[in-house]
């Protein structure tokens, strides 16, 4: 079968690779018929998370038909079609039935590498390394599915493929953002990021009840898009001060009663010392991350407000203003997304006509383009927002 590969730091090809089987009697086998290039797999393309080997197949947003099913897994039949969530979820360890679902207890199946990063290991995802349990991703032809009579989400009829694939991460990403910041009918949020996940944060903070959403880029056509969600909007590249105090200006000394870095482990900002400090470390191999954005959110944020991290960090952050989060009581709320969660209360929404995924695709190709479009979408050429792929 095809598959999305990576053979090194911002090389990935499209190669042919052996089917995967049945491994386990609750696994089964779907032929993917759409899957997408999240910005968390620009992180592995650019090098940010460890443990990548030659030849790891890629991708966590992935969604197809069932076309095989282990003997021992009662919840999916052959034709079924379902979305696969990004985590990997065993549905009996005390994490599961707590519902989170992102730090299952049992799904990695590389302990010793996520023990060493984090002191105790999380959940398996597909397609994230061998941090992450090794598991092959969803941008291929077929995907392994393991314990899949817990988390994938049976699409009904009436729904595409296009409107039901963001189920899998970015949406219940977006919506998790917003739901650890407790919105109230007063709150203005301040949303640090507008691609993807950006946008989805956009959309559920308004659906939660915010009265004011600001975000902040500097790409065009991600600040257009957000504008027309409603959003006011903040480009980074053409204001005066900082954003803390644009913030401000803007909401007559109010300030963020609450923030959310859509960003991660590979923000910048071109006028910024301390971002370009961060650059040059990570490129000397001196630093991991870049927390520009997470630092500027602290700062931004009002007392007693929370900072919510959907962004991805993977290593140790320099200069963490973490003396302006103790006193002002600061909640900072992270974590990968517990897609379980909140998956049927959106796919619901969906089906009720409240929302639209799809608004967010700017490209469709095939496998075999999507080595391009991985560079397309790192290096944001051609409007490019979201990509997605079909085999």
């Amino acid at each position: 079968m095809k598959a999305l590969c990576w053979h090194g730091k911002g090389d990935i090809r499209c190669d042919s690779v052996p089917d995967p089987q049945i491994e386990d009697d609750r696994d089964v086998i779907i032929k993917m018929s759409a899957c997408a290039i999240c910005g968390s797999d620009l992180h592995l393309m650019d090098g940010y998370i460890p443990f990548m080997e030659k030849g790891d197949i890629l991708g966590h947003e992935f969604m197809g038909e069932v076309v095989d099913v282990g003997r021992g897994n009662s919840k999916l039949k052959v034709g079924d079609r379902v979305v696969v969530p990004f985590t990997i979820c065993c549905g009996e360890c005390s994490q599961c039935r707590r519902g989170n679902w992102s730090v299952c207890e049992r799904s990695n199946r590389k302990v010793e590498n996520a023990t060493k990063a984090f002191g105790y290991p999380t959940a398996g995802l597909f397609g994230y390394s061998h941090l992450t349990g090794a598991y092959a991703g969803g941008q291929a032809e077929y995907v392994r599915v393991p314990y899949a009579d817990v988390s994938p989400i049976i699409i009904p009829n009436g729904i595409s493929d296009e409107q039901a694939l963001f189920l899998g991460d970015i949406f219940p990403t977006g919506w998790m953002a917003a739901a650890n910041c407790e919105i109230e009918p007063t709150d203005i949020v301040a949303i640090w990021g507008c691609g993807p996940v950006g946008q989805f944060c956009i959309k559920s903070a308004f659906m939660q009840g915010a009265a004011r959403v600001i975000a902040i880029d500097n790409v065009p056509e991600r600040l257009a898009l957000a504008a027309a969600a409603g959003a006011e909007i903040i480009n980074f590249d053409q204001i005066d001060g900082t954003i803390p105090d644009h913030i401000k200006d803007m909401t007559a000394g109010h300030g963020a009663d609450k923030c959310i870095d859509a960003v991660g482990a590979e923000s910048h900002a071109t006028a910024s010392f301390d971002a370009i400090i961060d650059k040059v470390k990570a490129a000397t191999l001196l630093g991991t991350d870049r927390p520009h954005v997470l630092r500027t959110a602290i700062m931004a944020c009002r007392p007693g407000g929370i900072v919510s991290v959907p962004g991805v960090y993977g290593g140790f952050l320099d200069k963490i203003p973490f003396g302006a989060a103790m006193n002002k009581g600061l909640t900072i709320r992270t974590g990968q997304t517990h897609v379980n969660r909140y998956s049927l209360d959106l796919l619901r929404r969906i089906e009720e006509g409240e929302i639209d995924p799809s608004f967010i695709i700017t490209h469709r190709a095939t496998l075999e383009q999507g080595p391009e479009l991985y560079e397309t979408f790192r290096d944001k050429k051609d409007n490019c927002i979201k990509v997605v792929l079909t085999a």
